[in-house]
């Protein structure tokens, strides 16, 4: 090669652009250093999202023994700096939940900030709602508030339609993947949307704090992974990043807005609360002068405000001026609708409402029509004619409606029709493209109109005349004298549906909405039938929440005639729908159709829609009786439960949630008999709910018997405890209230925690709630292994007391599900003293003394007729009242300590006396002495108040040690009398202040 070709060469390669080579992940862990060097790049190798995925993928991969078994990520040190380094990642976007929503998976954001909860310390074991905010360290309580905005945004998020994705041939291998983070998507979602409520309270809570906040960033993390808080740094201090109070009250009160919108379809007062929340974001926003920590979309935040202000009908005096949304509105409010058409046309030439939102007013219109309400049907046409108008001032396709509403005019909508068209133009001087566009207009009505008197008044009116010139005039009419002739010699026919002058784009999409919107079956078949005959394509991928459960995908995608295989899926999704949202009128009638259907030509399917429908029916009358109904189930249903459990058919895709539902309706309605005794054994042993089912009917019916006879009680604390218990290798530490989110089911047991929990909440029958509250109580005092502070419940002698292999129980999934076991048995009976009992133990416990005391005067309460009769010594025990001693104590209410002192059955004088002592008491103090009936206690309270020199308290303490039925000469009888009423009094007086 010579010296000039090789300098050539030389030229051309150093002018191509070398690719740089990427960091890979675990150069991170080995340079502590890298990370920061990367995320200050202008143009990094990795965007910040995806290294967080690259991260938190390796820390989450399961690992492999020596034989190649697959357990759970290690809890190991490569695995807890991957994911420091993500959650260091996310403190570089400062936290910005808008930028970690779009580029990261529901799954992937869950685990990010259930590690945030995690290195936040918050407390273990705790549901958020139930934590005071103004007491956590502000990182503490800036991660509880990050998360719970993040759960609120992810449920409005998820409502949204998404179009959904099309596997190619080359995906097909990966819709198991899909599958799979589908699934895991599902399973937060439905946490995330029961734990709503609480989230909810959690972010309310968080807008009455008046303080600052602080929030992790490189440097507190790096703080963290130093074990460098034992000076309590990152977590006192300002150590973090400061968002000002306002700043986070208006991002929080932005996203309650949000949800209390979204929530606002099915609970209309909602609508006001978002108004309000909306309100306090639009003034903290004017109030700010920077928004640096403040992310929201403020277009969005105007369209929320506007649509608050329509729904809920009420004007804001802060606005300074009415929108033109307001107008529309409030002229729909009034219906005023003659001025609406004429708000219409006016728009028509100043253009200020956008094409959007006039047809939403006329889709509101046609969906009151179809609701059978009378004399729209004039507003309707002229309002579709208005839109029309508009369309065609701006060039756009005339709708498929305003098409058909041109098929058979009457002689009053044409003249609207001329009428509306003369106003739509500017009146001093139109623009050429308006001119030329309306002249369009007219052309088209009059090729569009079949009888000639009405063509005849569109060709002779002014504005026709004006737009179009003498040559497009004549050739207009002659066009419409041959179209005549060809008419009247063929005998053709009006138009048919498909014969409409429009896109076929536009006839499909309007079609498609009206799929998406109907409810009736006949209406949807017609609808698929007018769709396939214009275009062949799957439209049971039209809206992405229509959804079939996975086992039956299979079967009903394996129809070979496209129609029917839509209209399967589609009756079948709509049907579920209807059931989720307790319209079980509406699912009856698509589950009959969609079995009317399906009988013609597959058994299998048909057997299928029988399974669904008995689902339906066990759901419907569960649903009556939560609302309060008493009325067994026909004998009809219960034979139909009973045939689905014995139910063996091959090959037939089976639900378990049939199954699952259909137990609950047996332990329900007390056909204990049937599940004791009648049951196959193989479905027993091959249906874990069923097993469940039966253990629980016979623990059930056993209860009364002598102890030794409860052979299995002890069956089924077997079987709970392995439901609570993981392998060893992966037990980690826990992080509070995400118990349900994170991924640390069992594989010991017949079902996943998960699983039992939501089978348990299908259960009503107060003994069988009893039983396993029995049980999960006793489950948790031998895990804690804390004798003083144990949790009573009923019938707890019949499960054993000790464990063989209690390392391998998750206390933590123990604990929280004692907590929903508890709390969700007093949303269907809150006046049984034994859960209340419960309840208040379970705060007691866990140190929550305001909470338990609250709990502990309910039960007393609900067995006394609020006080009016004397608490049974049962319910009150001296356990019982040492507890609420120390719940008084605790919150430094010293004189209600001395008070209950007096209610145990040998009275605490050195507790009361010690109590009476302090000076520094929260309570009423000398208010409470008319409730002490003890004397020995009174003279030490005038002697106290002597010693101190304060002589009013002193005074107060003689007259009640002076009353005369206190009088220890008096009868026992007086004596007793004049204690239960203190009591009494007391205990109101008490439940005032706590209630």
């Amino acid at each position: 090669m010579s010296t000039e070709t090789a300098d050539r060469v030389a030229a051309v390669t150093s002018s191509w652009p070398s690719t740089p080579i990427q960091t890979s992940w675990f150069e991170y862990l080995l340079d502590a250093t890298l990370l920061e060097t990367q995320l200050q790049k202008t143009s990094p190798d990795l965007t910040p999202v995806q290294l967080i995925i690259q991260f938190l993928e390796q820390a989450s991969k399961p690992s492999l023994n020596e034989q190649n078994q697959v357990h759970p990520p290690a809890d190991n040190r490569r695995n807890r700096t991957l994911k420091l380094l993500a959650l260091k990642v996310a403190a570089h976007v400062k936290w910005d939940l808008d930028v970690l929503e779009k580029g990261l998976t529901i799954p992937v954001l869950n685990m990010l900030l259930n590690e945030l909860l995690c290195v936040s310390k918050v407390p273990p074991g705790v549901k958020h709602v139930d934590l005071d905010l103004s007491t956590l360290p502000p990182t503490t309580a800036m991660a509880v508030i990050i998360y719970n905005r993040w759960a609120i945004r992810t449920i409005v998020l998820s409502s949204f339609p998404e179009k959904q994705t099309k596997p190619g041939p080359h995906q097909m291998n990966m819709l198991s993947i899909v599958q799979q983070e589908k699934e895991m998507t599902e399973n937060i979602l439905t946490v995330l949307k029961e734990q709503a409520a609480d989230s909810i309270s959690v972010l309310e809570g968080a807008v009455h704090l008046k303080k600052d906040f602080y929030i992790h960033t490189l440097r507190t993390l790096d703080m963290l992974a130093a074990d460098a808080a034992a000076n309590g740094e990152t977590e006192y201090s300002t150590a973090g990043l400061r968002i000002s109070a306002d700043e986070l009250h208006c991002q929080v009160h932005y996203d309650l807005g949000g949800i209390f919108f979204q929530q606002g379809c099915t609970d209309q007062p909602a609508y006001e609360k978002a108004r309000e929340h909306f309100r306090q974001t639009k003034e903290l926003l004017k109030k700010l002068d920077s928004t640096v920590h403040v992310h929201l979309d403020e277009k969005r935040l105007a369209g929320y405000w506007d649509a608050c202000r329509a729904l809920t009908g009420i004007s804001d005096s802060s606005d300074s001026q009415t929108t033109p949304y307001d107008q529309i509105n409030s002229l729909i409010r009034t219906h005023n609708y003659q001025a609406l058409i004429e708000a219409f046309i006016k728009d028509n030439v100043s253009h200020r409402l956008p094409n959007h939102f006039r047809r939403s007013v006329l889709r509101e219109f046609l969906y009151k029509v179809q609701q059978g309400e009378t004399g729209l049907d004039e507003v309707c046409h002229k309002l579709c004619v208005c839109n029309a108008i508009r369309d065609a001032l701006e060039g756009e396709v005339l709708s498929v409606r305003f098409q058909q509403l041109l098929l058979k005019p009457s002689k009053q909508i044409v003249d609207f029709i001329l009428e509306a068209c003369t106003r739509s133009l500017e009146k001093d001087r139109p623009s050429e493209m308006s001119r030329r566009n309306m002249a369009n207009f007219m052309k088209t009505l009059c090729e569009s109109l079949e009888e000639l008197s009405l063509v005849f008044m569109v060709s002779s009116h002014k504005l026709f005349m004006e737009l179009l010139k003498e040559e497009e005039r004549k050739v207009l009419v002659e066009q419409m004298r041959k179209r005549t002739a060809t008419i009247n010699l063929s005998a053709k026919p009006l138009p048919s549906f498909y014969d409409i002058p429009a896109s076929a784009s536009v006839n499909i999409g309007q079609l498609e909405q009206q799929l998406i919107l109907s409810l009736e079956p006949r209406r949807i078949r017609q609808i698929l039938i007018e769709l396939h005959g214009m275009a062949e394509r799957p439209f049971w991928r039209v809206n992405s929440k229509w959804e079939v459960p996975p086992d039956y995908i299979s079967v009903i995608l394996g129809i070979k005639d496209n129609l029917t295989k839509d209209l399967v899926y589609i009756l079948m999704a709509k049907g579920l729908h209807c059931i989720s949202i307790k319209d079980f009128v509406h699912a009856r009638q698509l589950f009959s159709a969609c079995l009317e259907l399906v009988t013609e030509f597959s058994p299998k399917l048909r057997q299928v829609m029988l399974n669904e429908i008995l689902l339906l029916e066990v759901r419907a009358h569960e649903n009556m009786a939560s609302e309060g109904s008493r009325e067994r189930p026909p004998p009809d249903l219960v034979s139909r439960v009973r045939g689905y459990l014995e139910m063996r058919i091959h090959d037939l895709p089976l639900r378990q949630v049939v199954g699952e539902e259909c137990v609950a309706f047996m332990l329900n309605w007390r056909e204990n008999d049937y599940l004791i005794l009648q049951v196959p054994q193989s479905l027993v042993m091959n249906n874990p709910y069923i097993k469940l089912g039966q253990l629980l009917a016979s623990t059930c019916k056993e209860l009364p018997g002598p102890k030794e006879s409860r052979r299995t009680a002890k069956e089924l604390w077997e079987v709970v405890v392995l439901i609570c218990s993981v392998s060893i290798q992966h037990k980690r530490n826990s992080d509070g209230r995400v118990g349900l989110i994170r991924q640390r089911e069992s594989t010991m047991g017949i079902l996943q925690r998960s699983k039992f929990i939501t089978f348990i909440k299908k259960l009503r029958e107060p003994l069988v709630l009893t039983t396993l509250i029995s049980l999960f109580v006793r489950l948790h005092s031998i895990v804690r292994d804390d004798i003083v502070n144990e949790v009573t419940a009923e019938h707890l002698s019949i499960w054993p007391s000790s464990l063989a292999n209690i390392q391998a129980v998750d206390v933590e999934a123990v604990a929280v599900t004692v907590k929903e076991l508890v709390s969700y048995a007093l949303t269907l009976n809150p006046n049984n003293q034994s859960w209340l009992i419960t309840q208040a133990d379970i705060y007691f416990v866990t140190n929550q003394y305001s909470a338990a005391l609250n709990f502990y005067l309910q039960a007393g309460a609900v067995c006394s007729d609020f006080f009016t009769k004397a608490v049974p010594p049962d319910v009150y025990t001296d356990q019982v009242l040492k507890r609420m001693i120390k719940c008084c104590s605790m919150m430094n209410c010293h004189t209600q300590v001395a008070v209950l002192c007096q209610f145990l059955r040998e009275v605490d004088y050195m507790t009361a006396f010690k109590a009476l002592q302090e000076q520094n008491s929260h309570d009423a103090m000398d208010s409470f002495y008319d409730y002490i009936w003890d004397v020995t206690i009174l003279e030490y309270l005038t002697y106290i108040h002597n010693k101190r020199g304060e002589t009013e308290k002193r005074q107060i303490a003689v007259k009640a040690i002076g009353q005369t039925e206190l009088n220890t000469s008096n009868p026992e009888e007086v004596l007793q009398l004049a204690a239960q009423k203190r009591k009494k009094r007391f205990l109101q007086a008490m439940a005032k202040l706590y209630f």
